[in-house]
C-alpha cells in the first residue's frame, strides 16, 4: 500500500492528466485510455482511482471546480453593481485560461443533461452561483442602482442567461466577441437593467 503523501502525489497528477486532457479534448475525449496515456501510465493504474468513466467526470468536476474557485477573483469586497459586474466579468472567457475553463464547462453539459447525479450536481453548482450574485443584485437595488421594483431573483436569473450566453457567443466565435466586446456587451447589459 503507498504511503498517503504517495497517494495524494499521484491524485494530484491524475488531476492534471484530467485537466490537460479536458482542455484539449473536450468531455468527448475523456476517457480512462486517454488520462492514463497523458499520464504516461497504465488504464489498470488509472481504475484504482477511477472504477468507471462516470467516476472519472466526476473527478473531472471536481478538478474544474477547484480550477474555477481558485482563479483570483476580481470582485470588490464591497456590494453592488461594481460587484456584479466585476463577477460576471470573472466569468467571461477573457482570457486563454478563462477561455480552457468555460470550454470545459459548457462540454460538460451535455453529459450532465443525460445523468441525473451530474444533472443535480450542475443544478446545486448553479444554484450557488446565483447565491453569490443575488448578493451583488440585492445591494445594486438597496443602494439605488438598480430599479426599487426589481425582482432580485428574476434579476439574478436574467444577468446569469445572459452570461452564459455570451460564454457561449465568445467560445464558438472569438472573433467577433473579442475581450473588449464582451466587456462592451456586458456593461450595455448592466446599464438597461438601470433602467427598466
Amino acid at each position: 500500500m503507498p504511503a498517503r503523501g504517495d497517494h495524494d502525489a499521484r491524485r494530484r497528477d491524475v488531476s492534471e492528466a484530467v485537466w490537460r486532457v479536458l482542455s484539449e479534448r473536450g468531455f468527448a475525449g475523456l476517457t480512462l485510455r486517454a488520462v492514463a496515456a497523458e499520464m504516461g501510465a497504465s488504464t489498470g493504474l488509472l481504475t484504482h482511482y477511477f472504477p468507471n468513466k462516470k467516476a472519472l467526470i466526476a473527478h473531472a468536476l471536481d478538478v474544474a471546480d477547484e480550477r474555477t474557485e481558485g482563479r483570483a477573483r476580481r470582485v470588490p469586497s464591497d456590494e453592488g453593481l461594481a460587484a456584479l459586474r466585476a463577477a460576471l466579468l470573472d466569468v467571461l472567457p477573457l482570457t486563454p485560461g478563462a477561455a480552457v475553463v468555460n470550454r470545459v464547462w459548457v462540454g460538460s453539459w451535455d453529459g450532465s443533461l443525460g445523468d441525473p447525479d451530474l444533472a443535480d450536481r450542475e443544478r446545486r453548482r448553479y444554484d450557488r452561483w446565483r447565491a453569490r450574485l443575488r448578493v451583488h443584485v440585492a445591494a445594486a437595488r438597496d443602494r439605488g442602482e438598480l430599479p426599487a421594483s426589481a425582482d432580485v431573483d428574476d434579476t439574478v436569473a436574467t444577468v446569469a442567461a445572459f452570461t452564459h450566453g455570451l460564454v457561449v457567443q465568445a467560445l464558438f466565435d472569438p472573433d467577433r466577441f473579442p475581450p473588449d466586446r464582451q466587456r462592451t456587451l456586458l456593461d450595455d447589459f448592466l446599464n438597461a437593467l438601470r433602467t427598466r
